[in-house]
């Protein structure tokens, strides 16, 4: 509803500046201008009107990087006419405000995302130009037996080696003693050298926050802006890389199992349905735990390597998985939880809705 009305704003406030062109070209009587307007000037009144119109196009089109800077040049061309006839137009200065202050934050949001973005792109030129390979029933050999029958059951055998994989959530996330916030999440993830590039948009007591989670060499970070603008988290360092490994080791048992056929993996079999594995990465290893169903499903991932963003303390990190699907071919989970192991009980913080993963992408979408 805010978004029509912000819309509304933009074109009503536009045409408004048509005022300015007819009285100089003296089309029609315009009682509301007192003063003279000469025919450049009018010329410069049609011009903004027509860029802002344009501006509320852009915005309803969803063009998060052209419509702000459209209206800023707008606003601009706006408030100087309306320095110029102050006295009848001083009230669309309010009008600019209001278009400034949503202007500000959407420009930071897609200055904020193409730095993902960017991220992105240097990484699929380096993937592109890996050649592909099939993955084999004798590469599956050397896993434990309950790894061998997931990947079976999840289709991978016949199929390229997965060089990268694009998915996209929605779902809700929350830290300790606070309420639930939604968010919708775009990822890619890289496996010739593990990359994990993570942008997420959320809404947080009513306020936009963006965050992004850039996994790649041998560092993580992690940021999280209000308004795309005020940084509420900023963190890097081992004990995040070291989490954050954990995480992408869990994207590839989840959403990508074709990667666990992999030299970067020890496997220790425990029984008929679950398996140890130790993964390494820039000589950071974490060790996981994988639970399996009869059906060959993998259940359920727990690890006791990675820290809460929270407090900073290492506590167990599991993931239960259910619901199945299809997705492009391979037979993955669909809804996956993320908890906690606290010394007083289980805390979900996190709950995801997969929406769609491509895998070997080549560009940006």
């Amino acid at each position: 509803m805010l978004r029509y009305l912000f819309v509304f704003l933009v074109f009503i406030h536009g045409l408004i500046h048509l005022l300015g062109f007819v009285k100089a070209f003296q089309l029609s009587e315009v009682n509301q201008l007192t003063q003279e307007i000469s025919r450049p000037v009018g010329l410069l009144w049609l011009a903004t009107a027509l860029l802002f119109i344009a501006t509320g196009g852009l915005y309803l089109s969803g063009n998060d990087k052209l419509w702000p800077i459209l209206g800023f040049v707008s606003i601009i061309l706006s408030q100087a006419l309306i320095f110029m006839a102050w006295q009848d137009a001083k009230f669309g200065t309010i009008a600019n405000v209001i278009i400034l202050l949503v202007a500000i934050p959407a420009y930071a949001g897609w200055s904020f995302e193409d730095s993902y973005r960017e991220d992105v792109k240097a990484t699929l030129e380096r993937t592109n130009a890996m050649e592909s390979e099939l993955i084999t029933e004798a590469g599956l050999q050397p896993l434990p037996a309950p790894v061998q029958k997931y990947l079976r059951y999840v289709g991978v055998v016949g199929k390229p080696k997965v060089k990268n994989v694009r998915i996209t959530f929605t779902g809700q996330m929350r830290g300790k003693g606070q309420d639930w916030f939604d968010f919708t999440a775009e990822q890619h993830n890289f496996y010739d050298e593990p990359s994990r590039l993570f942008f997420m948009k959320a809404s947080v007591k009513g306020l936009p926050a963006s965050g992004y989670h850039a996994y790649k060499g041998d560092e993580a970070g992690m940021k999280v802006k209000v308004f795309s603008l005020f940084p509420v988290v900023d963190i890097a360092g081992a004990e995040l890389f070291k989490g954050e490994t954990v995480t992408v080791f869990n994207d590839m048992c989840l959403m990508a199992p074709a990667t666990l056929v992999s030299n970067r993996i020890e496997w220790e079999p425990i029984d008929d349905t679950s398996a140890r594995a130790t993964f390494t990465n820039q000589g950071v290893s974490i060790s996981a735990v994988l639970y399996f169903n009869e059906e060959g499903q993998l259940v359920d991932f727990a690890s006791d390597d990675r820290y809460s963003v929270d407090d900073r303390k290492q506590y167990r990190f599991t993931t239960p998985v259910r619901d199945y699907k299809d997705f492009n071919g391979y037979n993955i989970m669909s809804y996956g939880e993320a908890v906690w192991h606290y010394p007083d009980g289980e805390f979900v913080y996190g709950k995801f809705n997969l929406k769609s993963v491509e895998y070997n992408v080549t560009e940006l979408k």
